[in-house]
């Protein structure tokens, strides 16, 4: 007789034991780790991390918007913010200036699809336009994650991004623009190698897909 396993919800916020082995995870691959209650502290701990004038790109995120971090970095005219000025240019004459923009700022901020215990983030993606940035040409990159999307290792945090994320985006994208979603692209993070580049604000809340 088998006994089947049940699905992992994929919404459910990690308790703390699981947050702290993917927090220590992560710092012994080369990420700065802060654990933090909630969207509010980590909106305030981005404005302490990055510098005033500071050229930003905000990779698209629910976590971004929901917490309210990304009309802080593209409305509030604290930073030279990127994703504005990539909106205003013509996308044929323009495409050069807009592709070195997006690849290499001072900041990157967003999000991951997962997290796992083992110190890996993985990133899903339709047009791969932040994964320059997360990849290494931004100077730094902050992401924000939610705890529902703490995993145990890389093969259910590939799951999640099949079975959770990819469905959701997929309403999303189909109601603002009219058609469904794509993993496209998918970036792997193992470990961060320049000390202080790679900071991930854990939340103990869930937020976000």
């Amino acid at each position: 007789m088998t006994t089947s396993m049940p699905a992992t919800p994929f919404t459910d916020p990690a308790p703390a034991q699981r947050l702290e082995r993917a927090a220590t995870a992560l710092t012994a691959q080369g990420f700065t780790v802060e654990i933090l209650d909630d969207a509010a502290a980590a909106r305030t701990r981005v404005k302490e991390l990055i510098p005033e004038g500071a050229s930003v790109f905000t990779g698209a995120s629910e976590t971004l918007r929901l917490s309210g971090i990304d009309e802080d970095i593209n409305a509030g005219g604290r930073y030279q913010a990127i994703k504005p000025r990539v909106l205003a240019m013509d996308r044929v004459t323009g495409a050069d200036d807009i592709r070195r923009l997006l690849a290499g700022p001072d900041v990157i901020v967003g999000s991951v699809a997962a997290v796992t215990e083992t110190g890996s983030l993985v990133v899903a993606s339709g047009s791969g336009s932040q994964l320059p940035g997360y990849a290494g040409g931004a100077a730094r990159a902050i992401w924000i994650v939610g705890a529902q999307k703490v995993v145990p290792d890389l093969d259910t945090a590939l799951r999640r991004v099949e079975d959770h994320c990819l469905p959701l985006e997929s309403a999303r994208t189909r109601e603002a623009y009219g058609w469904p979603s794509a993993v496209n692209r998918l970036l792997i993070l193992n470990a961060e190698h320049q000390a202080g580049r790679g900071t991930v604000l854990l939340l103990r809340e869930a937020i976000g897909f």
